[in-house]
């Protein structure tokens, strides 16, 4: 069985460089940063629309220049709608640091409903693949599979961003039968494009992922 570090068809033309920057390709820039209790941040702006996945549980005050204070409160793990706002500052009020893997979205959403494949995994197995948030730019899921096990050959029609929340060590096989071995670390961050597999969780640990599958 082949042995590959990144999953199978996710593109290595997608990794920068800089390790805060993780991916950055036309469809997503993704950001992964610590913020430590207590620290406010400059004052900035967000230009686009973002998913944020929250790495540890935590709290946030957001103030806004206009005077609007918005409070956050997340469990670890936890994907986040935030859309493009004004001017503000932002400090954790928790008593450890979060990491933070932030999605910018650089397209606009679909212009439409959005035609998934009959093998989507939503579809072919709902238990274990769970939608948490769906608007016209992105589908996120939340994907579950116990120790030692397996989803059957599915089909991703979209490009996706997938955030491990726990250590992957799978085996992959694509429909001509094909096999090859995908591990990951809790806290990775990768990029894959539309492709058909199936999938084994090679260890007796619970699988965790937060996938956000882009529209635009």
């Amino acid at each position: 069985m082949k042995r590959l570090s990144i999953p199978l068809a996710f593109s290595a033309l997608a990794f920068a460089q800089d390790p805060r920057v993780p991916i950055e390709n036309e469809h997503v820039k993704v950001l992964k940063v610590t913020q430590d209790p207590n620290v406010r941040t400059r004052p900035h702006q967000h230009d686009v629309n973002r998913v944020m996945v929250y790495l540890q549980p935590g709290k946030q005050t957001i103030a806004y220049q206009e005077g609007k204070v918005v409070n956050l409160n997340w469990k670890a793990g936890e994907a986040l709608w935030s859309p493009k706002s004004g001017i503000h500052v932002a400090e954790l009020v928790s008593a450890k640091p979060v990491t933070i893997v932030e999605v910018e979205l650089k397209k606009p959403g679909a212009k439409g409903p959005v035609k998934y494949p009959a093998l989507d995994p939503v579809t072919i197995d709902p238990k274990r693949y769970k939608v948490e948030l769906d608007n016209d730019q992105v589908r996120v899921v939340r994907v579950k599979l116990p120790g030692k096990g397996k989803i059957a050959m599915h089909e991703h029609g979209l490009n996706r961003v997938v955030v491990y929340l726990t250590d992957m060590d799978f085996k992959i096989t694509t429909p001509d039968g094909k096999e090859s071995n995908v591990q990951h670390k809790a806290g990775d961050v990768s990029f894959g494009t539309p492709n058909k597999h199936a999938e084994e969780n090679l260890t007796s640990k619970p699988f965790e992922i937060v996938v956000i599958e882009i529209k635009g």
